[in-house]
């Protein structure tokens, strides 16, 4: 079962890996529509996670507590983020514990919760223990390991720091572990064999294409810039794996690019099938309509950035079927 779902990064991890999904749960229309669209055989529960009862999904999944494997969730991370504002009371560091409402009712076998790195820095290291805390203790115990895994040694071209929360329930025994570094990093060159390398795309705004001509590969705008600023804003380098994609890009309504991933050899944005091989979905995964061309690419970009790597997700499943569920 899968909380805060988005446009199914984890859901697609969960599927590469062999498990069956019995249940996702997620707030936002467009993503809802999404899974759908992928998925066209998975109960989606499209609305408020505080309004989902422990009661309506053992009704919907016809279990009984303590009958799931794997539960699943990415409580929203905005709050948290290195690149907000970081503030401690933002109403979205609470939502975890609806995550933690729901494994206590359910008392799933394993459960995974993923956020970003930024939740285990500063102040809001209050609320990471927080949570380490309700989720040990809920439902019949749980024992946990924490901490960051890097995408890039997972499978996915894409150098995406995440915090995971690996929980076992205390009468199985078993101590959880992290799953190790698995390959070597994949460049954004070797990722995207295969694709057109053309001028064709979300082309940068004129008064952007001559600061894009400066800088080198893997620099942002930044580099130049006389106070850092232009962050956003970002060459890719080809012989790297892709930096972290965020969930922002800026086009204006007449399409043209403003912030965001640039390609190396073109004045332009990657494309989205581009960003969906460095964000590791596969080629044929798809997007639902957002409205017109320019909503689409920013839905489908916003999809991608907030998204868990399925690869990403995918080793982790596999970690945790090989080490805890089958024994």
């Amino acid at each position: 079962m899968s909380t805060f779902a988005g446009r199914g990064g984890s859901s697609t991890g969960y599927h590469m890996a062999g498990y069956r999904e019995l249940l996702a749960v997620e707030w936002d229309a467009h993503a809802a529509d999404t899974l759908r669209l992928n998925y066209p055989h998975l109960d989606v529960y499209h609305g408020d996670i505080a309004q989902l009862s422990v009661a309506e999904v053992l009704r919907r999944t016809g279990l009984a507590p303590g009958e799931l494997d794997l539960f699943d969730g990415s409580p929203p991370c905005q709050g948290f983020s290195t690149m907000g504002q970081r503030q401690l009371d933002d109403p979205r560091n609470q939502l975890f514990r609806q995550f933690v409402r729901l494994v206590d009712g359910l008392a799933p076998r394993t459960f995974v919760m993923e956020n970003v790195r930024g939740m285990v820095a500063g102040p809001m290291r209050q609320i990471y223990g927080e949570a380490l805390a309700a989720l040990r203790a809920a439902g019949p115990g749980y024992r946990t390991v924490s901490g960051i895994l890097v995408a890039s040694q997972l499978g996915v071209p894409q150098a995406r720091g995440r915090l995971i929360v690996i929980g076992v329930r205390e009468d199985l025994g078993l101590q959880p572990t992290l799953p190790r570094p698995q390959t070597r990093p994949v460049t954004v060159r070797d990722a995207l064999y295969g694709l057109s390398n053309t001028p064709q795309g979300m082309k940068l705004q004129d008064h952007w294409i001559p600061v894009w001509a400066r800088i080198k590969p893997g620099q942002s705008f930044k580099a130049i810039h006389p106070k850092g600023h232009l962050f956003s804003h970002m060459k890719i380098s080809p012989d790297r794996p892709s930096p972290t994609i965020l969930k922002t890009v800026g086009v204006t309504c007449d399409g043209r690019a403003n912030a965001g991933l640039y390609h190396w050899r073109w004045p332009r944005l990657m494309t989205i099938p581009e960003l969906k091989r460095l964000g590791s979905f596969p080629d044929a995964y798809q997007f639902a309509r957002a409205g017109d061309e320019v909503d689409d690419f920013i839905a489908a970009w916003n999809g991608i950035g907030n998204s868990v790597p399925p690869l990403m997700t995918r080793a982790i499943a596999q970690h945790i079927r090989g080490t805890i569920l089958r024994r």
